[in-house]
């Protein structure tokens, strides 16, 4: 018996949930993402980044030829309002993060945000099982991702480290029509 093929992520131009869609980042949106991964209050639980829209690009140059994650720019009716990554994938499991929302985001862009996420990474690349990790003072993060089922794994002086796996007993509809009943 041969070994099943390793699960690779792939960039998609467009995933398209209820209200959201996402889109493949490209060069013309490093003036964007820089806005929001230079505001104080968005990027405080972020890794640092240098505010200069050169480096922005190169990193999405950068990006556009890599083959190992995939980055988008979340929409709302056309409009950019945040930003997802999914990279590192391991085995069966990949991870996320960069996610960051602008602060005129519809309520619902979180919660949909992350189901599109797993719904991507789960139903259409194969992926079971995602590890991340959120700041520690970062709590309503780290609290949404915990509702959400992410079973805290380790931690770090600071961060969290997490999983979370698709449920294998029950259709994902389930898992999330369970989920939203438990808010």
């Amino acid at each position: 018996m041969s070994a099943a093929a390793p699960i690779r992520l792939r960039k998609a131009a467009r995933v398209v949930g209820k209200t959201l869609s996402f889109r493949n980042a490209t060069v013309d949106d490093a003036a964007f993402i820089l806005s929001l991964r230079t505001d104080a209050r968005k990027s405080r639980y972020l890794s640092a980044v240098s505010g200069e829209l050169a480096e922005q690009q190169a990193w999405l140059e950068r990006y556009a030829q890599a083959d190992d994650q995939a980055y988008f720019i979340i929409e709302y009716q056309d409009t950019p309002i945040g930003t997802v990554r999914l990279y590192d994938p391991q085995g069966a499991s990949f991870c996320w993060g960069s996610w960051i929302l602008h602060s005129s985001r519809p309520s619902q862009a979180a919660m949909e945000s992350a189901l599109m996420v797993y719904a991507y990474a789960v139903d259409h690349l194969g992926f079971t099982a995602a590890h991340f990790d959120v700041r520690k003072g970062n709590e309503r993060v780290w609290q949404f991702h915990e509702r959400f089922g992410a079973v805290r794994t380790t931690e770090t002086e600071l961060d969290y480290r997490y999983r979370i796996e698709a449920p294998a007993s029950q259709p994902r509809e389930s898992a999330i029509d369970a989920f939203l009943m438990a808010r």
